[in-house]
């Protein structure tokens, strides 16, 4: 069973960069569709990025579009979310997802495997 592991976050400074790994075990990575999401705490968990299994094909959510990259190593079975010019209001709980479905998208409900989350706190 393919298993997640985030990490990267901490506490940054506004306008500056952080990049979020997630490093998968259990299963290749290659073969699965993979998201990134954030929750700050009491709102719903929103879509930031997500890629296709092969890397070729991508979709950002609105919240964050320009500001963020995500890309992946299928050798390495790891995929990572870059995050430019950081905000105050990307403090929020960092979570990476995936699933054996070939669709790039940000609904929660399709992704069956997610990370424990890591904590990206955006302050000066």
């Amino acid at each position: 069973q393919l298993q997640l592991v985030e990490s990267g976050g901490g506490s940054v400074q506004p306008g500056g960069p952080l990049r979020l790994s997630c490093a998968a075990s259990g299963d290749t990575l290659k073969y699965y569709t993979v998201a990134w999401f954030r929750q700050v705490s009491g709102q719903e968990r929103e879509g930031v990025a997500s890629i296709s299994g092969d890397g070729d094909d991508t979709f950002y959510g609105d919240s964050m579009k320009g500001r963020v990259t995500i890309s992946r190593d299928n050798v390495n079975d790891v995929a990572y979310l870059q995050i430019y010019s950081l905000k105050p209001e990307d403090t929020a709980v960092y979570y990476c997802a995936a699933d054996l479905a070939n669709l790039v998208s940000l609904r929660p409900m399709q992704y069956k495997y997610w990370g424990q989350g890591t904590q990206v706190t955006v302050s000066s």
